[in-house]
């Protein structure tokens, strides 16, 4: 065995062996060891991946532009009737017929409803012939006096008989004249039986219908039927005293228009020029009214409507207009992001110097054709690159002329 084990040492074979055994234990403890360094390396933070930079937030942009702007001042009006007449009998009868339907427009002086007029003809017939027989004896009487002059002139008569033919001829004058008032007060009652418009207007309901007696006109007698002058119609509105400059600039310009939007409307809506802006400011409302006469051609402005009104109270010439979307508050007021060539976007501070709702017209460091943000503002910081999305870049206007 001695010889053996000498022999395998001196193998050089067998040694070999050994060493391979001895590097491949040696191999494994120096990878375990770089193993677990690399782990306490990892988990104390002194080797982080590097992190890819996040691209840059999409947004929506619109081109600044520089236009006419005309400053409207938007409030709620009501429609009223510039006439509305209640038509009374003014003469008592049986009513006969009325000559239009409920909810007609009738026009002035058309026949709308028919008294019975044979009494009122039967009491003009009766004055004439009253009438006719005074006036027969005025004719007598002054015949008379005639002759009784030239007999008072011969001495042929007594002083007090001319006198006394003078007295009764005057009275008989006296009774012509009275029964000539009561021949034109017969013809005007018999002139009222027939019941004519005063104004042109629309009808609404009859209260009374034909085959009824209706007295003539008093406090508590209910009228026959109300018509509603409804063109022109006017529409009354209140605006606040703090514009009462610009809106007396406006009005004595002639260049005070009020518009109502109505629905289905040629244009969209009616305008017309203001007409009336009252001589005093509501103390309560601190309010002023104004007032505009509109044709209502297609009937659509109904008296006591509610509708919305927008008056032009000033123009901004050359103003910068940007869309309202594009206008952002902060704690430091109004701002603007602009995005430049390199593709950043800048906040620029702004004035906002009108807001119709659509558009802003707006005072700043804002040029003519600057790219503003009108979508994905909340993405963006200041100074950061932005992705622009392909869409319109023309903003949307209202009540600018360009």
């Amino acid at each position: 065995m001695a010889v053996q084990e000498s022999l395998r040492t001196m193998d050089p074979f067998a040694r070999q062996g050994g060493n391979r055994a001895l590097t491949g234990r040696w191999f494994a403890y120096g990878a375990g060891m770089a193993l677990l360094l690399a782990a306490a390396w990892y988990g104390a933070g002194l080797f982080t991946p590097k992190k890819k930079a996040p691209p840059p937030p999409p947004v929506k942009v619109a081109v600044a532009q520089r236009r006419d702007i005309t400053v409207t001042q938007n409030t709620i009006g009501t429609v009223v009737s510039p006439a509305m007449v209640q038509i009374t009998a003014q003469v008592t009868g049986k009513l006969l017929a009325a000559n239009f339907h409920e909810g007609d427009i009738v026009h002035k002086g058309q026949l709308l409803f028919q008294i019975d007029p044979a009494p009122y003809q039967a009491a003009l017939a009766q004055m004439e012939g009253q009438l006719a027989r005074d006036e027969a004896t005025l004719a007598n009487d002054r015949v008379d006096l005639v002759r009784y002059q030239y007999l008072a002139q011969q001495n042929a008569i007594p002083n007090q008989q001319l006198v006394t033919q003078q007295a009764k001829t005057k009275s008989d004058e006296g009774v012509v004249m009275a029964d000539k008032a009561s021949v034109d007060a017969a013809r005007i009652n018999l002139n009222y039986t027939g019941i004519i418009s005063p104004i042109d207007g629309k009808t609404g309901p009859i209260f009374i219908q034909p085959g009824n007696v209706i007295p003539a006109v008093s406090a508590n007698v209910q009228p026959l039927v109300t018509i509603t002058q409804i063109q022109p119609i006017k529409v009354s509105f209140m605006l606040p005293q703090n514009r009462l400059a610009e809106i007396q600039n406006q009005y004595n310009q002639h260049r005070l228009l009020a518009v109502v939007p109505i629905a289905g409307a040629p244009d969209g809506g009616e305008k017309a020029p203001v007409d009336f802006v009252s001589n005093v400011v509501s103390a309560s409302s601190g309010t002023i009214e104004l007032r505009a006469d509109f044709p209502n051609t297609d009937l659509r402005l109904v008296p006591g409507q509610t509708v919305n009104v927008s008056t032009t109270i000033n123009q901004i010439a050359g103003a910068m207009a940007v869309p309202r979307d594009a206008v952002n508050l902060g704690p430091d007021g109004a701002f603007v992001l602009v995005v430049g060539k390199d593709h950043k976007a800048r906040a620029k501070p702004v004035k906002i110097l009108n807001d119709d709702g659509v558009s802003d017209a707006v005072q700043g460091d804002i040029k003519p054709g600057d790219r503003v943000v009108t979508e994905g503002q909340l993405r963006v910081s200041p100074g950061q690159s932005v992705r622009i999305l392909p869409g319109k870049t023309t903003p949307k206007h209202s009540g600018a002329t360009p």
